[in-house]
């Protein structure tokens, strides 16, 4: 799922995440949770009576799993729906080899359902990213043991806004493939959640000379996103002062890692630099093509068949109308 060339998800809004704001994640499902785990002890402590009076389908009851909400792709949950429709020209080979040989692994039943969610997933990732998300999830009821299927999941959930369930997902992809690419985003959707503490100490605990140069760019584009949420111009400059900015080099990052520097800088207070780096941010475009418009619209008005030889008035016109036939006669005089 990601762009092997850059190591980039597809689709990153960094000009709204500083407005992005949420909550923790409800306590009230841990402190559940232990409340069950207490209520067994107690169970557990009861005498022989107890045990021998419970029936065969109390013994069922409570030897069923807990039915656990937090759970997006768990089969018990009662308001599941239907899994989205796919669309009818998917076959699930659209999928990069890299992603084909990592599905091997499924048997032939569930490869090809857990293929063409993908693919809807990756279709709808622009234009509907809370149904790319729902698609992610589907393929994950049949491959969520794959990282590439965890990692659709955290990039449709964090295309969506939907940041608590990014953040799992990512750190289950994380946990089963060992690659950080995806940090940040883990570090974005801590701050969407307003846990700026948290996620700067993400950065810190980060191997930050394993990362593509991509990523390293753009965790530094995020961190000094936070600083600047945080009324802090300075660090916010310095967080983005790293080996990839360099003016005389230009790279698919390099346009906005240029246009970040040079926010930062505006909020610094230091005007004629940050003017200095707007500059180069639409240099660096250009030589990028970045700039580019696209093609107007070229709107046919005339006839389906072109004719190179349009008739003339004469040809037209009604023969016995001779009024209009001296009109034309003298006009091609």
């Amino acid at each position: 799922m990601t762009d092997t060339s850059a190591n980039q998800p597809k689709s990153r809004d960094d000009s709204s995440r500083s407005n992005r704001r949420g909550g923790p994640r409800d306590r009230d499902q841990r402190e559940q949770g232990r409340g069950r785990k207490g209520g067994d002890d107690q169970r557990g402590r009861q005498g022989s009576r107890g045990r021998a009076a419970r029936s065969p389908r109390s013994d069922e009851a409570a030897n069923k799993p807990q039915h656990n909400p937090a759970d997006l792709r768990s089969a018990n949950r009662p308001d599941r729906g239907r899994s989205p429709n796919i669309d009818d020209d998917v076959t699930g080979k659209e999928l990069d080899r890299s992603v084909q040989r990592e599905l091997g692994t499924l048997d032939e039943q569930n490869r090809p359902w857990v293929q063409k969610h993908l693919v809807m997933a990756l279709r709808l990732l622009e234009e509907d990213a809370e149904l790319a998300f729902d698609h992610a999830l589907a393929a994950s009821r049949r491959g969520g043991r794959l990282g590439v299927v965890r990692e659709a999941a955290g990039m449709t959930a964090y295309a969506a806004g939907k940041y608590s369930e990014a953040l799992r997902e990512f750190r289950t992809y994380r946990r089963i493939s060992g690659d950080n690419a995806h940090l940040p985003e883990m570090v974005d959707s801590e701050r969407a959640l307003g846990r700026t503490d948290k996620a700067l100490q993400l950065v810190q605990e980060a191997p930050l000379d394993k990362l593509p140069a991509i990523s390293r760019v753009e965790l530094a584009i995020v961190v000094s996103g936070i600083h600047l949420d945080n009324d802090d111009p300075q660090a916010a400059v310095a967080a983005l002062e790293i080996p990839q900015l360099n003016p005389r080099r230009g790279f698919s990052y390099s346009p906005r890692l240029f246009s970040a520097y040079a926010e930062a800088l505006q909020a610094a207070g230091r005007q004629d630099d940050a003017q200095k780096w707007a500059n180069l941010t639409a240099r660096a475009e250009r030589a990028l093509g970045l700039d580019v418009e696209p093609e107007p619209e070229i709107l046919d008005l005339g006839d389906e068949e072109y004719d190179a030889n349009p008739p003339r008035a004469r040809d037209i016109l009604p023969p016995n109308d001779s009024s209009t036939q001296n009109a034309t006669k003298g006009g091609e005089e």
